[in-house]
């Protein structure tokens, strides 16, 4: 009985040392000496801006027929609307009806919004225009459930962008994640990684998801021995402690 309960014992610790704890996988957790978790600073949120093979949509509303029936309307209403989605050429710019090619290149959004209206305007004197970025996706690789992902909401965060995914698995590995992120001129992607347990993620230059990204979870080196949650660990101590007892019976019954 006393070898049966040491065993029982180092099992319990063995497994116990193998769950995943808060310290591991827990968000927003505050940095102490004991955790030593890093500090971020803030940094103003900087809106996305446009690049080369990108793709924008606008929208042109008019209440001129003569040119909602030249941009292929199919209705007689006195307000019409005309939306295509372009793709910005190497050289920074986009083509448009009617228009000769503007720079969209290096802008925000609402920049190319009053950028295109202005042009616009000059043979639609009542034009106003809607644009938006139409290819607006991040894409995640590793353990949380890869695939591509819309950004349906202006700044988006790291969070938000995860949960979208199913959150990141338990044997991901929190500590460091990356996100590849492009650069403009044919610079190599930019590598941001980072560890996002910590609450001073939040605001930092690591939080904001923009488009184009990619997320990247790796695994972490000892997964393998970890179990997933203590559903799994009450499991596996009441199987091994059954195999111990049937073993140990086996052995006594044999050297009676």
């Amino acid at each position: 009985m006393k070898k049966l309960t040491v065993l029982i014992l180092a099992l319990v610790a063995m497994t116990l040392s193998g769950c995943y704890s808060h310290r591991v996988i827990g968000y927003l957790q505050e940095p102490t000496k004991c955790n030593k978790l890093p500090v971020y600073d803030s940094v103003p949120y900087q809106p996305y801006k446009l690049r080369v093979n990108d793709e924008i949509i606008y929208r042109l509303i008019t209440m001129d027929e003569t040119m909602s029936k030249m941009l292929g309307a199919n209705t007689m209403t006195a307000s019409t609307q005309y939306a295509n989605s372009y793709r910005i050429h190497q050289d920074g710019t986009v083509d448009m009806p009617f228009l000769k090619p503007i720079k969209v290149a290096g802008l925000t959004e609402a920049q190319a919004q009053d950028t295109l209206k202005a042009a616009f305007k000059e043979i639609i004197p009542d034009a106003d225009v809607k644009v938006a970025m139409y290819n607006k996706y991040f894409s995640v690789i590793g353990d949380a459930h890869a695939g591509q992902f819309y950004i349906y909401k202006e700044k988006m965060n790291i969070f938000q962008a995860l949960a979208m995914t199913g959150d990141v698995m338990n044997s991901g590995d929190r500590r460091h994640i990356r996100i590849i992120r492009p650069r403009d001129g044919g610079q190599e992607p930019e590598i941001l990684e980072f560890d996002m347990r910590t609450n001073s993620i939040i605001d930092s230059k690591y939080y904001y998801v923009y488009p184009n990204d990619v997320i990247y979870v790796a695994r972490t080196k000892d997964s393998f021995y970890k179990v997933p949650n203590y559903s799994a660990f009450i499991g596996l101590i009441t199987s091994s402690v059954a195999l111990l007892t049937t073993v140990l019976n086996y052995v006594a019954f044999m050297y009676k």
